[in-house]
């Protein structure tokens, strides 16, 4: 993303979070298409999204999609258009016969309210007894990882999201739909 001018700031810092978590830069893909800005105030188009996002997945035979469902989790205009994306080609008959043949299926990652969001633990006897297609639920060193990877992204750390690396469920706990 490039949203005040610091892609390439993000970028690296997007492929040290990632080689924390075990992933290597030779897996990680930033798309910079000036019809996609960064920019939590743009709807991206949803055709074009969906295009890119349906080539990486034949180009990398991918079998499983996780993504942010119609809320984007935060209400990031982002996320919800990679949401829009992925339900447009998931609903085109083509493409569903496409994901069908690939064996690609797509989970959402669940929006939940604000309270929920920031009870960090205190959220897995909810998260557990509400309906949903799969739950993670990280121990404490997953957790650890996954806090060290997010303050990778020191550009993007502002006081607030301190406060979600330190008390946001999502640090640990996920629920997930099936599209």
């Amino acid at each position: 993303g490039n949203y005040y001018n610091q892609g390439e700031i993000r970028k690296k810092e997007l492929e040290q979070s990632c080689f924390l978590l075990g992933i290597p830069a030779s897996d990680v893909t930033v798309l910079d298409h000036r019809d996609l800005p960064d920019n939590p105030a743009v709807e991206w188009d949803t055709q074009l999204l969906a295009a890119f996002v349906l080539k990486h997945i034949e180009a990398n035979n991918i079998n499983l999609v996780v993504t942010f469902d119609a809320g984007g989790v935060s209400g990031h205009a982002n996320h919800i258009s990679l949401y829009a994306a992925l339900r447009y080609k998931h609903c085109c008959s083509e493409i569903f016969i496409l994901f069908l043949c690939l064996g690609c299926r797509v989970l959402l990652l669940e929006s939940v309210n604000l309270f929920r969001k920031y009870i960090s633990v205190l959220d897995v006897p909810v998260s557990c007894l509400l309906p949903r297609d799969a739950l993670f639920i990280l121990t404490e060193e997953e957790t650890e990882q996954a806090r060290r990877a997010m303050r990778c992204h020191r550009s993007q750390l502002l006081w607030f999201r301190h406060i979600y690396v330190l008390f946001s469920r999502y640090m640990m706990i996920n629920s997930l739909r099936l599209l």
